[in-house]
C-alpha cells in the first residue's frame, strides 16, 4: 500500500543520512518514477526533503528538522512486530516479515520475548473467514452466511463494518438486514460465508462492546467449590468472589446472554451451585436429571 511505502521511506531517511532513489525503488520493488511521486507527496505532507545531485548525493531530510535519530525505539518496533505476527497467525498472507524488511530489518535481530497466536482450533476456516470479511469491509460489500445460535440456525445478510477480537474469539460487527439493527456475530458460528452486492455505508453508532459482553443484563449469584478459584481468577479476576458458607466461593456477576451464562455455569459441573436466578436453578436441576438418566446403566 502507498501509505506503508511512505512511512517506510521516512523511517529509512530517519536512520540514514541519505539514500538514493534507485535504492528506494529496489527496496520497495517499484519504479523510480513512483519513488519520485512518493518524495513529492512526503514534501507536500510537510516533511522537508533535500535532493543532492552527483557522486555521494541522494535524498535526505533537511538539517534541523530531524530531532530524533529514529521515529521509534527498538523496543517500540519489537512490540509493533509482535502484534503484527499475532495477526499473521490468522492472515492468509504475512505482514510482519514484509514490513520488518521494508522498515527496519534490525528490529527483529533480537529474539522475540513475546508470542501472540490468535488462531483457533479451526485455523484454516477462520483465516478464510477473516480474509473474506476484511475484503468485504474494505470494498463495502454485503456478506451472507448461515449462523448457528442457541435457538437454532438462520440465514443472515449484513453490512460488515468491523472485525473484532474479544475474549479469545473473533467477531464481525455489522448491520443485519433481517433485524434492522447492528449485531455482533461470532466467526466460529457462521458458515457458508459469501460476498454479496455493494452497499452504501450508513452512519455508524458508537460501538459499545459492553452492550454485548457485559452490562445490566441477568444477575447471577452462585457458590463455587474452592478448587475452582483458579478459573474464577483467570476469567474475572481475584475480586470477583468473596468467602461463602462452608469454605465455598460466593460469586456474583451480570450476564447479557442467558445461554452464555447457562453454558458457563454448566462447564463447572458439580463444582457450582446457582442461587439466583431461580429460573436458572430450576433449569439446571432439570438438566442434571436428564444427564443422570442418560448415564444410568441399561441392559444392552
Amino acid at each position: 500500500m502507498k501509505i506503508d511505502r511512505l512511512i517506510g521511506i521516512i523511517t529509512i531517511l530517519l536512520q540514514k543520512d541519505h539514500v538514493t532513489a534507485p535504492e528506494l525503488a529496489e527496496r520497495f520493488e517499484v519504479s523510480r518514477r513512483t519513488i519520485n511521486r512518493d518524495i513529492e507527496a512526503i514534501c507536500q505532507a510537510g516533511v522537508p526533503l533535500v535532493t543532492t545531485q552527483g557522486y555521494g548525493g541522494g535524498i535526505s531530510i533537511a538539517d534541523g528538522y530531524k530531532v530524533e535519530h529514529t521515529l521509534l525505539t527498538q523496543e517500540e518496533l519489537r512490540l509493533i512486530f509482535s502484534g503484527l505476527k499475532g495477526l499473521d497467525s490468522v492472515s492468509d498472507r504475512p505482514h510482519s516479515s514484509l514490513l520488518a524488511e521494508k522498515l527496519l530489518a534490525q528490529a527483529t535481530d533480537t529474539e522475540d520475548a513475546m508470542l501472540i497466536d490468535l488462531a483457533s482450533h479451526y485455523q484454516k476456516p477462520l483465516t478464510q473467514k477473516i480474509s473474506v470479511t476484511r475484503e468485504a469491509i474494505q470494498n463495502r460489500r454485503h456478506i451472507s452466511f448461515c449462523y448457528y445460535y442457541e435457538k437454532g440456525e438462520s440465514h443472515r445478510v449484513i453490512e460488515p463494518y468491523k472485525l473484532i477480537f474479544k475474549w479469545s474469539a473473533w467477531y464481525v460487527w455489522g448491520y443485519c438486514l433481517e433485524r434492522q439493527d447492528f449485531r455482533l456475530f461470532k466467526l466460529n458460528r457462521l458458515w457458508n460465508l459469501e460476498t454479496g452486492a455493494d452497499f452504501i455505508p450508513r452512519e455508524l453508532p458508537e460501538l459499545e462492546l459492553d452492550r454485548y459482553f457485559s452490562g445490566d443484563g441477568i444477575h447471577l449469584k452462585a457458590l463455587f467449590d474452592e478448587s475452582q478459584k483458579y478459573r474464577l481468577v483467570e476469567e474475572y479476576g481475584p475480586d470477583c468472589f468473596r468467602a461463602g458458607p462452608g469454605g465455598n466461593l460466593l460469586f456474583e456477576r451480570n450476564f447479557v446472554s442467558w445461554s452464555n451464562m447457562r453454558e458457563w455455569v454448566l462447564s463447572f459441573g458439580g463444582q457450582a451451585e446457582v442461587l439466583e436466578p431461580e429460573d436458572l436453578r430450576a433449569e439446571l436441576r432439570q438438566e442434571a436429571k436428564k444427564m443422570l438418566e442418560a448415564y444410568q446403566e441399561h441392559d444392552i
